[in-house]
């Protein structure tokens, strides 16, 4: 019998004790989809993005990559600022 049955994926994945490192993931994934979104209506270029930001290309590669869950709050609110949006953080 299978000991997974009717639970739910969050709780298997906090069985298996990944929980918190898969949710950090699929929301910078998130971030990272919608920035890239934003970045095509807009036309704008990682080198553009970077030159907003008085930082590097590589460093925007950094908040782009959706495997990178080390971004701070600041940095994603002056990543919002640079693409004329607001952060928006809540508790669900």
């Amino acid at each position: 019998m299978n000991p997974y049955t009717g639970s739910n994926f969050d709780d298997f994945l906090a069985e298996e004790g990944i929980l918190e490192e898969v949710s950090a993931r699929s929301l910078k994934r998130v971030l990272a989809i919608q920035l890239e979104e934003i970045m095509a209506e807009t036309e704008m270029t990682k080198s553009g993005l970077a030159e907003l930001l008085q930082t590097s290309r590589s460093q925007v590669d950094r908040l782009l990559d959706p495997e990178n869950t080390s971004i701070t709050l600041d940095s994603l609110e002056k990543l919002a600022r640079a693409v004329g949006r607001r952060l928006r953080v809540e508790f669900a």
